[in-house]
């Protein structure tokens, strides 16, 4: 059982940048392939991001591609996302997750993923 907590979330104004976390408050997450979606009020949850095992692979969503960057430090047992130029529309819920494989057909099914975070809010102003 692995517990996921994020952070790191807050209000930007838009062009600006913030850097969230997912840390492993039980468990690790060593051995798993770690993504990052988002959920806006009244929409589905998104994928944003994911990163593999070792961190030798990365796959993001064509929305946040050149703007985002999910890296990983397996020692700490830790993934970022990195965001910057954030735009309004980046607006939402922040979830981590993890998930046991990186097959890029379903990187982005969030069905695939097997534990999830709670959650940190990105805010950013026009």
């Amino acid at each position: 059982q692995v517990q996921l907590v994020e952070s790191g979330g807050g209000l930007v104004q838009a062009g600006g940048s913030l850097r969230l976390s997912c840390a492993a408050s039980r468990g690790t997450i060593v051995n798993y392939v770690m993504g990052w979606f988002r959920q806006a009020p009244g929409q589905e949850r998104d994928f944003v991001a994911a990163i593999n095992w070792s961190g030798s692979s990365t796959y993001y969503s064509d929305s946040v591609n050149g703007r985002f960057t999910i890296s990983r430090d397996s020692a700490q047992s830790t993934v970022y996302l990195q965001m910057n130029s954030l735009k309004p529309e980046d607006t939402a819920l922040y979830y981590c997750a993890a998930r046991r494989t990186f097959t890029e057909p379903t990187i982005r099914r969030s069905a695939e993923y097997i534990y999830w975070g709670q959650g940190t809010q990105v805010t950013v102003s026009s």
